[in-house]
């Protein structure tokens, strides 16, 4: 992979920020050219005035002042998700509640790039602790049809992955297994233990991200808090997993997200940092852009986003098919901070 051009902007400038903090962003690319982002905002993360923030930017790089599109008054919003269906809807997922175990999924959809939405409705009724996608966009699989959304639940100090499936345009989801996971006690220095790449320390993994290979096996990155990103696979569209195993790469506990290049390559953009000793969190610096094109076994760094002390974390990615990769993430919790970047293979 070759980096022949990056542009770095923030959608909203320190001065013109509608809330104090801002997290958790997504973005998609849309058919006109333009790119629909959005994220949660507030004074910060759980509090009740918490809501879901929307910004556009055009095909000549102008950012639409951000507006409050979903708020549930007295009550925090988290973590919007937005995917692009083949007949250019767009759906917005997020949760609403006060801890993420209250979490409730809600969706609401655009037939006009992002200008209107419907009335929000329960992605599944009366569900409690989060479905549909958690972080990370879903997919659609190369059967045409089949979304598989990336989901997981926090009950009770354990976290565990699995997907969500739909296959009538995100109408109706069924929930597959969850990823099976070798947990390993909160002790992360147990140095008496010989070394198992299956070995899960701490709470275990969250938000993964996913992508179909050419043999349309099912695979995922997953956050943990055993200081690694963790893999697992699918042979049968996510309905069911493998255990989950170490992937090679150092992980700090925070957010990750992938995309599949048209070559069938992965770019990946995370925090290549282990977690600080004897705590289960690491910290969110460096973010970089990683390369692979053996499906993930292997990866090499091709651009380092940020390397200065602070926040940076919780990216999202697309590619387009102009060739380009464009991702947002969190900067110092202020503000969200936009990278298009311009690739060749």
């Amino acid at each position: 992979m070759k980096i022949l051009n990056t542009r770095k902007e923030f959608i909203v400038e320190t001065d013109e920020r509608p809330t104090d903090s801002a997290h958790a962003s997504t973005l998609t690319s849309l058919s006109d050219g333009t790119v629909l982002t959005a994220w949660f905002g507030g004074s910060w993360e759980k509090d009740a005035n918490v809501s879901i923030w929307l910004s556009r930017r055009s095909k000549d790089g102008i950012w639409t002042k951000p507006r409050n599109i979903e708020e549930v008054t007295g009550t925090a919003m988290w973590n919007p998700v937005l995917f692009r269906l083949p007949d250019d809807t767009i759906l917005l997922f997020y949760k609403v509640g006060q801890s993420i175990q209250s979490w409730k999924t809600w969706v609401t959809e655009s037939y006009d790039n992002g200008d209107t939405w419907t009335v929000p409705r329960e992605l599944v009724q009366g569900n409690e602790g989060g479905r549909g996608p958690v972080k990370n966009k879903p997919i659609l699989l190369s059967d045409g049809r089949t979304i598989v959304a990336p989901a997981s639940v926090e009950i009770n100090d354990v976290w565990k992955c699995f997907t969500d499936i739909s296959a009538d345009g995100g109408k109706t989801w069924h929930a597959g297994a969850f990823v099976p996971v070798r947990y390993a006690g909160y002790n992360i220095q147990m140095v008496d233990q010989p070394f198992s790449k299956y070995r899960c320390f701490g709470k275990g993994i969250i938000q993964p991200s996913l992508w179909e290979d050419s043999s349309h096996v099912l695979h995922m990155f997953t956050r943990s808090s055993s200081s690694a990103i963790f893999r697992s696979d699918s042979y049968d569209g996510g309905q069911s997993w493998g255990q989950a195993y170490m992937s090679g790469l150092p992980n700090n506990n925070s957010g990750l997200d992938l995309v599949k290049l048209p070559s069938g390559a992965l770019v990946l953009a995370y925090n290549p940092v282990e977690n600080l000793p004897n705590y289960y969190k690491g910290p969110r610096t460096p973010l970089v852009l990683g390369y692979s094109s053996d499906n993930g076994d292997t990866w090499k760094t091709e651009l380092v986003l940020e390397d200065a002390p602070g926040d940076y974390a919780y990216p999202a990615i697309v590619c387009t098919a102009d060739g380009e990769l464009l991702l947002t993430y969190t900067y110092k919790r202020e503000r969200i901070c936009y990278w298009k970047v311009l690739y060749e293979e």
